[in-house]
């Protein structure tokens, strides 16, 4: 049976998409290109690729939806900088088509946040130190709004993770934003009392101790024992 015609144009024209995309990801890489670095116009690379510039703007649109440049109406097209957003839809995308389970993700997470809490306590600044102690402080201080929590806790992590000093761990772990927002609460309502509620606030300030102490494995040994609560609240929730 014959292909139909229009499908082979489309996988032509795909192809040819394919090629603007992977010509701007080669000039940026070979052309050192920083984020906020301005590219070529469409004109340029459809006359680099040998293609049209409808299927150069195709590749634009394509980059754009990844974040990987930032396309903005009357300028032209800019090297973009790594955003957790991309990673984060991926992570939500798969938990909501069943690919992933959350405990799944909490045990990536559990993984990664040992080892930048480790990483905080050797690298953070005294700014940084501090920062985390006070949004500790501020989780119990709010301890009566569990949505002034929920976000205390979310930056307490990120703040951890920009401590680490390794850029893929902050971005990692921001990516869990939206799936810890939709866990949260009912992690937090699982805890049977105000003082297994408390218990969790207390461990954030235990690792927050640690960093601020300069003590990698008091911090990961602190850690361990926050995602170990997490889980055990989550099951007894029926998260899995």
């Amino acid at each position: 049976m014959a292909t139909p015609v229009n499908a082979l144009s489309d996988a032509r024209t795909e192809s040819l998409v394919d090629r603007v995309m992977a010509d701007v990801s080669d000039y940026i890489r070979q052309n050192n290109l920083a984020p906020g670095a301005t590219l070529p116009s469409e004109a340029a690379f459809a006359a680099r690729a040998g293609v049209s510039r409808a299927v150069a703007r195709e590749g634009f649109r394509g980059l754009a939806a990844l974040r990987l440049i930032d396309v903005g109406n009357g300028r032209r097209a800019r090297v973009a900088p790594a955003d957790e957003a991309v990673v984060s839809l991926m992570i939500d995308h798969s938990v909501h088509t069943k690919q992933v389970t959350i405990q799944q993700i909490l045990d990536v997470r559990r993984t990664i946040e040992l080892r930048t809490v480790a990483l905080a306590a050797l690298r953070r600044t005294d700014q940084e130190a501090s920062e985390i102690v006070q949004l500790a402080a501020d989780m119990r201080r709010q301890f009566a709004d569990p949505d002034s929590v929920m976000k205390l806790d979310i930056s307490f992590h990120e703040a951890i993770a920009r401590a680490s000093r390794n850029p893929l761990f902050a971005l990692l772990v921001n990516s869990f934003r939206v799936v810890t927002r939709q866990t949260w609460a009912t992690g937090w309502a699982s805890r049977p009392t105000d003082g297994a509620r408390m218990e969790s606030v207390a461990g954030h300030a235990a690792i927050a101790s640690a960093i601020h102490d300069g003590n990698p494995q008091a911090a990961e040994r602190a850690m361990a024992d926050h995602f170990d609560l997490t889980v055990k609240a989550l099951l007894s929730a029926g998260i899995n």
